[in-house]
């Protein structure tokens, strides 16, 4: 068996925390692939602590949830908050789409229910992500966003969410026929990220 020098053992101990403020099992696996190169122990929101997403915006529910890890763990904490806007649902279901309907499958029926008959089919979705210190305070924060159209049917088996019925305008993909490579370079999330990955590295390398 591989054994570790005393120097590794000392750079893993010497790792700064970063909680990533989510149960969500799918974007946990996103951040993991987008965050690989940032020199951080990762850990995901502990089950005890509980968040109310009751913001007006995407912004201020990721504020939320980033502020009260950061303080309950006192330690940094990431978070993010996005939705699928449909211009032709006046921007429905936006911040609720997490609540949209129980789970995944009912949420796209009733997109697509919501959508039958109408000819604009345009969308987008949109990420807020910030970082928030130990103490409770905001470091930095981004946007991205993501167009694209809503498709008649689901297509693809990759993703979460809306991934599915959501055809990027670029590509013509969904984001459930996206591999991650392609998901890190068109995503609302990924777009978000990358404008703070420069200060996550000055803060963890």
């Amino acid at each position: 068996m591989e054994q570790r020098s005393d120097k590794e053992y000392s750079w893993a101990i010497m790792k700064k925390i970063l909680y990533l403020a989510s149960k969500n099992n799918g974007k946990i696996l996103e951040y993991k692939k987008m965050l690989s190169n940032v020199n951080c122990q990762f850990r995901l929101q502990p089950k005890s602590i509980e968040v109310q997403e009751d913001g007006l915006s995407f912004q201020e529910n990721a504020f939320k949830k980033a502020r009260q890890v950061s303080k309950k763990t006192t330690n940094y904490a990431i978070a993010d908050d996005s939705g699928l806007c449909i211009n032709s649902l006046d921007g429905a279901p936006g911040i609720y789409s997490s609540r949209f309907a129980e789970n995944d499958q009912k949420r796209i029926k009733k997109v697509l229910n919501e959508l039958e008959g109408v000819h604009n089919r345009e969308a987008f979705f949109m990420a807020s992500i910030c970082l928030f210190s130990p103490k409770g305070e905001l470091i930095i924060s981004s946007e991205g966003r993501c167009d694209g159209n809503i498709l008649f049917q689901p297509r693809g088996n990759n993703g979460f969410g809306y991934d599915p019925i959501f055809e990027e305008k670029t590509t013509k993909l969904t984001f459930a026929e996206m591999t991650n490579d392609y998901k890190e370079i068109y995503s609302h999330r990924a777009r978000a990220l990358k404008k703070i990955i420069p200060c996550l590295m000055r803060i963890f390398n």
